[in-house]
C-alpha cells in the first residue's frame, strides 16, 4: 500500500521523529511512505503569502504561529537521511506547495538541485482567503463562485507542469457545501488539463480522517471520470501525527478499485 501524503510538521527534525512514521507505516502495511512538509512552515517562502497575511488577522495569526523554519534546515534533514535509508519500506521526501501566484518559479528552481523526490501541488487558498479553515468563513460566500475559482485555481496549477502530484482534489467541499450546478464538465476541463500535465491526483482520507467529512477521498463521478481516462491515481491519508500513517488508506484503496 501507498501513503502518498504524510506532514512531519509537530516534532523536530531528528530520526527519532521521523522513525515514529517509518514504525507506524510498516505496522499498517504502508510499503511506499512519502513524507512532507507545507512550504507555509519555511521563511523562504513567506513572499508568496503576503496575500494572505493580509486577508484578515486570524490568517495572520495562523501563518505567524506555523512559519519561520528555515527550508535548509528540512533538507538537511532529508540529506541525511537519504544517506542511511531504511531497507524495509521506501521512503520518499517532498513539499506540499501551496499554489500561490508566481511559487512555480520558486518550485522549477528547487527541482533543478535533485534535492526532494516529489512536489505535491494542492489549493488551500482562494483569493487570499483559507476556505478550509473555518465554516464559519462561508457565511458570506457565493458557494458556486468559490467552486469556479477553485477549480480555475486547480486548472492553473496543473498547466504549470512543475507538480508531481495534486493534492486532495476536490477539498473545496471540506465543509460540506456544495454548488447549485453539476461539475462534470469542470472535472471534464480538469482531466483535458491532467492529460498534458501527466500529474497523479490523490485519493486522499485527508477530509475524512482531518475534518469528519462523510465519505473518504474524490466524488464518485470525479473519480470515475480520472480513471475512464486513464489518469494515475494514489492514496494518501494526509496525516499530520504518526498515529494516523495510513489510515483508512486501504478503504480508499478499496473504493478506487471499484469505481
Amino acid at each position: 500500500m501507498v501513503d502518498a501524503h504524510v506532514h512531519i510538521e509537530q516534532g523536530p527534525y531528528t530520526r527519532e521523529w521521523i522513525n515514529k512514521f517509518i514504525d507506524q507505516a510498516m505496522l499498517k502495511g504502508v510499503t511506499e511512505l512519502y513524507l512532507l512538509e507545507h512550504t507555509h512552515r519555511f521563511v523562504e517562502f513567506k513572499e508568496y503569502y503576503e496575500e494572505i497575511i493580509k486577508y484578515n488577522e486570524y490568517q495572520s495569526s495562523w501563518y505567524n504561529r506555523r512559519s519561520g523554519v528555515s527550508l535548509q534546515s528540512y533538507i538537511n534533514l532529508v540529506q541525511e537521511y537519504k544517506s542511511n535509508e531504511n531497507k524495509h519500506i521506501s521512503v520518499k521526501w517532498g513539499l506540499e506547495v501551496c499554489y500561490l501566484p508566481g511559487i512555480e518559479k520558486a518550485v522549477e528552481k528547487l527541482r533543478k538541485q535533485n534535492i526532494f523526490d516529489f512536489y505535491t501541488g494542492s489549493i488551500h487558498w482562494i483569493r487570499g482567503w483559507g476556505f478550509d479553515h473555518k465554516k464559519e468563513f462561508w457565511a458570506d460566500k457565493n458557494i458556486d463562485e468559490v467552486y469556479t475559482q477553485y477549480f480555475d485555481e486547480e486548472k492553473q496549477l496543473l498547466k504549470s507542469g512543475v507538480f508531481d502530484h495534486l493534492g486532495h482534489p476536490d477539498s473545496i467541499k471540506c465543509f460540506d457545501y456544495y454548488p447549485s450546478y453539476k461539475l462534470d464538465k469542470t472535472y471534464d476541463e480538469i482531466i483535458n488539463e491532467a492529460k498534458t500535465s501527466g500529474i497523479t491526483f490523490e485519493q486522499s482520507c485527508g477530509l475524512y480522517n482531518n475534518y469528519g467529512h462523510t465519505t473518504i477521498g474524490l466524488e464518485s463521478t470525479y473519480l470515475k471520470k480520472l480513471k475512464e481516462n486513464n489518469i494515475k491515481l494514489i492514496t494518501a491519508s494526509d496525516a499530520h501525527c504518526p498515529e494516523d500513517v495510513g489510515k483508512n488508506i486501504a478503504k480508499a484503496l478499496t473504493i478506487m478499485n471499484n469505481a
